[in-house]
């Protein structure tokens, strides 16, 4: 008797193999990288596309949750919500880092926050120039500073196959400290209104965060509630709602205590970070990439003052205030440029770094409320970024294939007596920039 053929469930959840496969694949940044840049593609195609309309219509459409004072947009609930799900996932690694990682060591960790200073003090500078000659004006001063982490890591990821680790150690850093003064210029200089009282409820929220890891207190029952209950009060305050996610990844504990087998942060990554590479990422992207670009916006990009200066800021700004941010630390300063690094590696990060998008986009938003000239500012965002990228893909590709070869003559040298040639492989380093 022929048995009959069992079917997969239609929609319905996957076996736990298949299940453990796909998570396994999205925690790997070269996946989660390549879901994020389709997505972001699938944006601008649909809001430029006849079926427009459908696009503004879900991203704009409210629900919200009442006992937490919340009804917002769906475009507000991925940028505000579901971002917050990568920066916590962002700050366990950068803990991570700073703990017991590449950035452990102060001289080695202040580079990368000096670098993302200068960063944003630079393209601003340019931006004030460029908008004061055009006659144009100032109020877009903050739309260059800030860089998009999750695009710069997903292009970096798709490029990188043998750069350092360092690299992306260093970028994931410059990248938090730039969205954190990100934000708090937007709380500063473009929150009408902030609310104290949920402000200090948020930090209530997160010193019991902290109490609850200090006595080791373990049940996921006790930190989902908190930690949804901070984000709401973040958001509510007026601060940007993603700075919950970060300082609850800073706060987890990276060490492990004896007898565990992974730390609390490790557990939580693992669990976290295929929802943020899968889910969390791509639906933010698919609701903040979806831009309107007509030819009439970038036909003002390269003329008007406003959103020239935020091309020249993101594409030059970056280059020039990360770069040379960097070089003078290490040259005056006790801070040391991770011996992993080439000069010319930071230099392709520093233009990896302006690529400004989402927030970009948000402040653009702020300082230009006014629809034709918003939109102008809209697509020099995405003009600069999308230059900044393509310059880096050229300039991080050289380099991955500098390392890639560095890496083919240690095998053969292994190969040939068995022993890695340690002394020539720090030459080599030492050499390639």
């Amino acid at each position: 008797m022929t048995q009959p053929r069992q079917r997969g469930p239609l929609l319905g959840v996957l076996p736990w193999p298949e299940r453990q496969a796909i998570s396994e694949a999205l925690r790997t940044e070269t996946v989660g990288g390549l879901v994020l840049l389709a997505a972001a593609v699938v944006a601008l195609v649909w809001a430029n596309s006849p079926w427009s309309e459908t696009y503004e219509q879900i991203r704009d459409f409210h629900f919200g949750i009442p006992a937490l004072g919340l009804d917002l947009s769906v475009g507000h609930w991925t940028a505000d919500g579901l971002l917050a799900i990568f920066f916590l996932v962002a700050g366990i690694e950068l803990k991570r880092e700073l703990v017991v990682g590449e950035l452990r060591t102060p001289a080695t960790a202040a580079l990368p926050v000096i670098a993302a200073l200068c960063g944003m003090v630079v393209p601003a500078a340019l931006y004030l120039l460029v908008a004061a000659s055009g006659g144009g004006s100032l109020a877009g001063w903050a739309v260059p500073m800030a860089t998009d982490i999750a695009f710069a890591l997903a292009v970096l990821a798709v490029i990188s196959t043998h750069l350092p680790s360092a690299l992306r150690a260093f970028l994931l850093t410059l990248a938090v400290v730039d969205d954190l003064g990100a934000i708090l210029i937007i709380a500063v200089f473009f929150t009408s209104d902030l609310n104290f009282w949920a402000l200090g409820g948020a930090f209530a929220g997160l010193a019991l965060f902290y109490a609850l890891q200090r006595f080791r207190i373990r049940g996921w029952w006790w930190y989902v509630p908190l930690g949804v209950t901070t984000w709401a009060l973040m958001y509510n305050s007026g601060v940007h709602a993603t700075v919950a996610g970060v300082a609850m990844g800073l706060i987890l504990r990276t060490t492990r205590d004896k007898g565990e087998k992974a730390s609390p942060a490790a557990r939580v990554s693992h669990l976290v970070h295929p929802v943020s590479a899968g889910v969390a990422v791509p639906l933010f992207a698919l609701f903040a990439a979806g831009v309107g670009v007509s030819g009439a916006a970038l036909g003002h990009v390269f003329t008007d003052p406003e959103p020239l200066g935020v091309v020249i800021g993101l594409v030059a700004g970056k280059v020039l205030g990360i770069f040379l941010g960097t070089y003078f630390a290490a040259r005056f300063t006790r801070a040391e440029l991770n011996p992993d690094l080439a000069w010319a590696d930071v230099l392709g990060l520093a233009t990896l770094a302006g690529i400004g998008f989402t927030v970009a986009l948000l402040i653009g938003e702020l300082a230009f409320p006014d629809p034709a000239a918003g939109e102008h500012v809209k697509a020099a965002v995405l003009a600069g970024s999308l230059i900044a990228a393509v310059l880096a893909a050229v300039l991080l590709r050289r380099r991955n294939r500098v390392y890639k070869q560095l890496w083919e003559e240690e095998e053969r040298d292994e190969d040939a007596d068995g022993i890695p040639d340690i002394y020539q492989t720090s030459t080599r380093s030492s050499s390639s920039g």
